[in-house]
């Protein structure tokens, strides 16, 4: 096992991996910009390194700085987390050169799952369903036009290298394609620093369904299930749940079969998602594989009883898997609000300090968060500020659960979205389990 891990990250998924670490008997090091040199994660660790200014491209994702910070302190191990440096193929390449492991998936899987064109193609020849799309990437306005008229309108561009709903775009109409095309490239350009796009069928109102995988350096994978990860606003997810409302064991299974399928076929090694699509036929179609621990983690570990970060550590550590395809349970059901600085009306940014800060509790009730009364949210970085989950013995009573934990969050002195997550908590259609990645569209029209 590491006996010293840094953490290239920050806020609560920093917090997060520290704690794990600590439970493993692990030493950890935090990274921190200067905005960031009183934060909560800075003070839990055994150690911190400033690596930079407030700007992230200055610190959290400036490699040589991250590099000097883990080559300083004596660190055997990275873990990325989420965003910044997580599926940064160049990053986890130079930890694997000077011999310092990355937490996650290797440097040739990053590279070959993170360009989403290449997964399609390599889950494709393996005989497994894919969302109908061009063949690859597409180099051109008029290839693009080409591919869009054999695929057939609405189609979505979107960023080979993409993430986090940027370099995307819906076009509904061969005239609208060029702009579109033009647009989505110059956003994936600034954002990822690669302008590939492909083209997707856009599927009206679907379901975005996730697996969990953990797969060992042993070759052996397994899935924890699915996560109901619909309720999104422009691509960006804002409640997720397990098990989905409309997964019964059967479509489970099927699912689970193929996410394992295709990470096999990548050679796939630690922890992973496996993204799909599903149409109101219930046919489900592969997207793309996130090649590191997701923002929505938490409510699999509520169901499975299963620690994924301390998982994550112990496979990139060599770890054989310690549980098989039927030793995993799904007991009961969880739901995850991701809680955003920002006003809930205009999603519009809400920085500033937090006065009074109460997070809820109580049994069933979990929070993740790096926030504490005082806490500065600055505006350098993602705006989501803590994580409201959930567990009950069904989905009615992990709504119920929720519905409270809502009600008893207090944070003053900056706008959040807890008013809307009330909102669509309170909503008949998402009792009922009636949703799609169209659904806050629709709410927000009323």
């Amino acid at each position: 096992m590491f006996k010293k891990v840094l953490i290239a990250n920050r806020g609560e998924i920093a917090l997060r991996v520290i704690r794990a670490c600590r439970e493993l008997g692990i030493h950890t090091v935090a990274i921190h910009s200067e905005a960031d040199a009183l934060a909560m994660h800075v003070r839990a660790a055994d150690e911190k390194v400033c690596v930079g200014p407030a700007d992230s491209a200055l610190s959290y994702r400036n490699i040589p700085n991250v590099l000097s910070a883990a080559e300083i302190t004596g660190v055997d191990a990275i873990h990325p987390g989420y965003g910044f440096l997580s599926e940064n193929a160049h990053f986890a390449e130079v930890c694997e050169s000077i011999g310092i492991k990355f937490i996650g998936p290797s440097s040739e899987n990053i590279a070959m799952m993170g360009d989403k064109a290449k997964a399609r193609e390599i889950v494709a020849k393996r005989g497994l369903p894919v969302t109908p799309g061009s063949p690859g990437e597409v180099r051109s306005e008029e290839e693009a036009l080409q591919a869009a008229q054999k695929i057939g309108f609405p189609v979505i561009i979107k960023a080979t290298a993409g993430g986090g709903g940027r370099g995307m775009r819906v076009v509904n109409r061969a005239e609208d394609l060029g702009r579109a095309f033009q647009a989505a490239q110059a956003e994936a350009k600034s954002t990822f620093g690669n302008d590939g796009v492909y083209l997707e069928r856009y599927f009206l109102e679907p379901r975005h369904i996730e697996v969990q995988v953990l797969a060992d350096q042993q070759g052996r994978v397994i899935h924890l299930g699915e996560r109901d990860c619909s309720i999104q606003r422009r691509h960006q997810k804002l409640v997720e749940e397990t098990p989905s409302p409309v997964v019964d064991d059967k479509l489970r299974r099927e699912i689970g079969k193929v996410a394992v399928e295709a990470v096999k076929a990548a050679h796939y090694r630690n922890v992973g998602t496996v993204e799909f699509l599903l149409d109101k036929e219930r046919n489900f179609y592969f997207m793309e594989v996130n090649t590191r621990i997701q923002v929505e983690h938490p409510i699999t570990e509520m169901v499975t009883g299963i620690d994924l970060i301390k998982e994550q550590i112990r496979l990139a550590a060599g770890h054989p898997l310690s549980l098989r395809q039927q030793d995993v349970v799904l007991a009961g059901h969880s739901l995850e609000c991701r809680i955003n600085a920002e006003d809930p009306e205009k999603f519009t940014p809400s920085p500033g300090t937090i006065g009074k800060y109460s997070p809820p509790g109580g049994f069933g009730v979990r929070v993740d968060s790096a926030m504490e009364s005082g806490s500065v949210v600055v505006p350098y970085y993602d705006s989501m500020i803590a994580k409201l989950i959930t567990h009950g013995r069904d989905r009615q009573e992990s709504m119920a659960r929720m519905r409270r934990a809502l009600s008893e969050f207090v944070i003053e002195g900056i706008k959040t979205t807890i008013p809307l997550h009330r909102r669509i908590l309170d909503d008949p259609d998402f009792q009922k389990g009636h949703v799609s990645t169209t659904f806050l569209e629709h709410l927000l029209a009323r």
